[in-house]
């Protein structure tokens, strides 16, 4: 290539930039008018099922060359500003900056939007709760660890639904403010990490102490300085705290992930791609079980997830978490919802939300 193409191909890249700035700024303008109708109309600037028509929308548009995940991750800025143009998305999570419910509310909403952290789980449901901020980002459930009981408890009384769902796949580095590995006696982070890593730990250090802290991210902080310590936690901790990464990718089992919730009020249009949650009780009788989820088998509907989980308030009580595919709203689920009212004691929806990116 002589010098002569690449400045003719550099030319043309900057004209193709000119158009791309001239219709990032007709978007922006329609962006703005649309805000404006939705403040006008009491509509939420943040729209779950409408951004994942829109995604569906460029996967179905994108012609192969860019893959579909860096189409989606450009899009995903493009729509936080968008947001921003149009009003403040404010969104609390669990832990500090860095940490992984940090990291999954960026993959979902952008850098744009503006993020409280929180210190524990029953904080970030406060925050909504009271109008302090629109949006909370929370974990349910990790593939390898099981469910967060935290959240499933404030999910059995809040008022507050599930509009998104996030998978996050859970990579963990061994961060420090030294840089050799034979000098780390301490090591600090969340108990999940521990366990997560425990073969990595064992092999390679073997006589070091764990120190547990409420949050990976507090991990990177708390060993700042220290050159004999190190903090288990993600590359965007080590980039925030200004840490060495001792060694990378220290989790025992690769395809580790979190699946995160989003909630906040209000309910969700269809999508076409749905996921519902709930919950529901049965009474103590025998085969009360099977008459309770025969009317999702009677109508071919598919229960993704069934938990039980214990009622604290009583002994050997419990309550049935259950995850299907379909929407609240979709007939064959209403017909179902009202057969199932008649055969448990208890049952509240907890929200119908498209179906999360990486999910099955």
């Amino acid at each position: 290539m002589t010098k002569t193409e690449l400045k003719h191909l550099r030319s043309e890249l900057e004209k193709i930039d000119e158009r791309i700035i001239s219709l990032f700024e007709e978007r922006a303008k329609i962006s703005v008018a649309i805000g404006k109708l939705k403040q006008e109309h009491g509509l939420n600037i943040y729209d779950p099922a409408q951004e994942a028509k829109v995604y569906a929308y460029l996967e179905k548009k994108n012609k192969g060359l860019l893959p579909t995940r860096a189409l989606k991750a450009i899009f995903r800025e493009i729509i936080s500003i968008s947001r921003e143009l149009q009003s403040p998305i404010t969104v609390a999570h669990l832990g500090p900056e860095a940490s992984f419910a940090h990291m999954a509310a960026l993959s979902h909403f952008g850098t744009s939007a503006r993020f409280f952290p929180q210190a524990n789980v029953f904080r970030v449901f406060d925050e909504i709760e009271r109008g302090k901020v629109q949006w909370g980002v929370v974990p349910v459930e990790n593939s390898l660890e099981g469910s967060v009981n935290l959240t499933l408890d404030r999910l059995i009384l809040t008022p507050l639904k599930i509009r998104a769902e996030i998978f996050l796949k859970i990579s963990h580095c061994l961060l420090s403010s030294g840089d050799k590995l034979e000098a780390i006696s301490k090591i600090y982070s969340h108990p999940q990490a521990f366990a997560q890593c425990q073969s990595w730990l064992r092999a390679n250090l073997p006589a070091g102490s764990l120190i547990e802290t409420e949050s990976t991210a507090s991990a990177a902080h708390a060993v700042l300085g220290d050159k004999h310590s190190a903090a288990i936690g993600s590359r965007l901790a080590a980039t925030a705290y200004g840490l060495n990464v001792l060694s990378e990718g220290i989790e025992d089992n690769p395809s580790n992930t979190t699946r995160f919730l989003v909630i906040g009020k209000g309910e969700n249009t269809t999508t076409g791609k749905d996921k519902m949650s709930m919950l529901f009780a049965t009474p103590h009788s025998p085969g009360a079980l099977c008459r309770a989820l025969a009317p999702f088998a009677e109508r071919d509907i598919n229960l993704l997830k069934i938990e039980s989980y214990p009622v604290k308030e009583k002994t050997w009580d419990y309550l049935f978490f259950v995850d299907v595919s379909g929407h609240q709203k979709d007939l064959k689920i209403r017909e179902c919802l009202k057969e199932l009212q008649q055969k448990t004691t208890f049952l509240k929806i907890l929200g119908s939300y498209p179906w999360g990116e990486g999910a099955a």
